[in-house]
C-alpha cells in the first residue's frame, strides 16, 4: 500500500543532488494546489490512499494540473527574478523571443534548468557567444573577447585568434551555473565551443573528440541527415567507434566521438577520411566539398568543424531561431525512427522531461578515455 511504500521509501539515502524523495502532502487538497499555483509549477500527482502500485492505468494515481500553469512559468519560478548566484539578472521580462514570448527569465530557467548535463561539456572550453540583445527578430553578433564586460568571479582565458581582428581574445569559461546565468543576462543565446579543452594555465590541450557536422543542402531536412548519421555509424563500427548523435537545434545535426590524439590535425584528417569515403559511396545523397552550389539534394559531412580554429554549438544551447529550439542529444533509436523533420526538434519546454528520461546523452565524451583514431588512410579504403 502506498503508506507502507513511502515509508520504505523515506529509508532510504536518497536526499543529494541526483535523487531525492518526492515531497508527500497527505489530505492537502485546495491548500496544496494554490501553493503550486503561486509558485507557477504545473501540478502534482495525487495518489489514492491504500493503493497499490498500479500496473497500467487506473484511477489510484491521477495527474492533477493547476489551471494556467505552464512549464514556463514553472521555469520562471526557478529562475530567480534578480538572478543566480553572483550573476545578476536586468530586464527579466524582456521578450527575446516574440513568437513564443520567452522572455530573458525563461532562458535563464532554461539554462539552470540543464546546468549539470550542460556545464561538463562547456568547463575548460574557451566559449563564443552569440548574442541578440534585441531578441532574435533583432541584430546578433558574435562575441570573443569579453575582457570589458567580464565580472572578477568568471574564469577568462586569452586564447590566440588566428585570423582575427586580433593575436588574440579573453575568451569566457563557463565552468558552472552562475556563468551560465551571466552568458543568460546578456541574451547570449548561442553558446558556441572548440572541440579541444584548455590546461589550468590555458595552454591548449590536443582536441578531445571527433566531430561530423551533418549540414541539409536544399531540397533534404534533418531526415535526410539520420540517415547520413547511420551511414556514419556503420563505418565507425567497422573500427570499433562509437559516435553520440546530436540535433544542431536547426536544420541539421552532430555526431560526436570521443577521441584521443596527440597531433591535433589528426582528428580533422580522420573526419575528412569518413566524409570522403561516404561522399563516394553514396555519391547522389552525401558530399563532402564545400560548394554550396553542388549541395542540393545531397547532406554536406562538414568535417572542417574540426579545425582547431572552429567551433560548433554546444550540447544543450539554445538557438537564436523563431522559437527557442535547442541542441539536444538523441538516442540512436530516434535517429532510426525520424520520419518527419518534427521529430527531431526539441524547445526548451521539452529539455527537463528528456534529462529527466533519458540523463545526458552525451555523458560518455566526458568520463571515457576517448578512442585512438586508426592510421590515416585505413578509413579511405573500402572493404573487400
Amino acid at each position: 500500500p502506498a503508506e507502507e511504500r513511502r515509508a520504505l521509501l523515506e529509508e532510504l539515502p536518497l536526499d543529494g543532488p541526483h535523487r531525492r524523495a518526492a515531497p508527500s502532502y497527505p489530505n492537502a487538497g485546495a491548500r496544496l494546489l494554490d501553493a503550486v499555483r503561486d509558485q507557477g509549477l504545473p501540478g502534482v500527482v495525487a495518489v489514492r490512499t491504500g493503493s497499490r502500485y498500479p500496473e497500467g492505468a487506473g484511477d489510484d494515481w491521477r495527474e492533477v494540473r493547476v489551471d494556467g500553469a505552464s512549464r514556463r512559468a514553472a521555469q520562471r519560478g526557478t529562475a530567480r527574478r534578480e538572478g543566480y548566484g553572483r550573476a545578476s539578472l536586468s530586464n527579466p521580462d524582456k521578450v527575446l523571443y516574440p513568437a513564443t514570448g520567452t522572455t530573458k527569465a525563461d532562458v535563464l530557467g532554461h539554462y539552470l534548468a540543464v546546468a549539470e548535463a550542460m556545464v561538463p561539456h562547456l568547463d575548460a572550453r574557451p566559449a563564443t557567444l552569440k548574442r541578440w540583445p534585441d531578441g532574435v527578430e533583432g541584430s546578433s553578433f558574435f562575441e570573443k573577447n569579453v575582457a570589458r564586460h567580464a565580472p572578477d568571479w568568471l574564469r577568462t582565458a586569452r586564447v590566440g585568434t588566428p585570423g582575427g581582428r586580433s593575436e588574440s581574445a579573453d575568451f569566457a569559461v563557463l565552468a558552472d551555473a552562475e556563468g551560465l546565468a551571466w552568458a543568460a543576462n546578456l541574451a547570449a543565446l548561442e553558446l558556441h565551443v572548440p572541440q579541444w579543452r584548455l590546461g589550468p594555465r590555458d595552454g591548449r590541450h590536443p582536441p578531445d573528440r571527433v566531430v561530423f557536422d551533418l549540414d541539409p543542402g536544399e531540397g533534404t531536412t534533418i531526415v535526410e541527415c539520420c540517415r547520413v548519421a547511420l551511414w556514419v555509424r556503420d563505418l565507425l563500427d567497422e573500427h570499433g567507434l562509437v559516435a553520440y548523435p546530436s540535433t544542431s537545434g536547426g536544420k541539421g545535426m552532430q555526431l560526436y566521438l570521443p577521441a584521443r590524439v596527440t597531433d591535433p590535425e589528426r582528428t580533422s584528417e580522420f573526419a575528412r577520411e569518413v566524409a570522403e569515403r561516404l561522399a563516394e559511396e553514396h555519391r547522389r545523397e552525401v558530399i563532402a566539398v564545400m560548394t554550396r552550389a553542388r549541395r542540393r539534394g545531397k547532406v554536406f559531412v562538414d568535417w572542417s568543424q574540426n579545425n582547431t580554429a572552429k567551433t560548433t554549438i554546444a550540447s544543450y544551447s539554445l538557438r537564436g531561431r523563431e522559437r527557442p529550439t535547442v541542441a539536444t542529444p538523441v538516442t540512436w533509436a530516434e535517429v532510426e525512427g525520424c520520419r518527419e523533420p518534427a521529430d527531431l526538434v526539441f524547445t526548451l519546454d521539452d529539455l527537463p522531461a528528456r534529462l529527466d528520461t533519458h540523463g545526458d546523452l552525451m555523458h560518455p565524451l566526458i568520463d571515457t578515455e576517448g578512442f585512438r583514431l586508426p592510421r590515416g588512410g585505413v578509413i579511405g579504403r573500402v572493404p573487400g
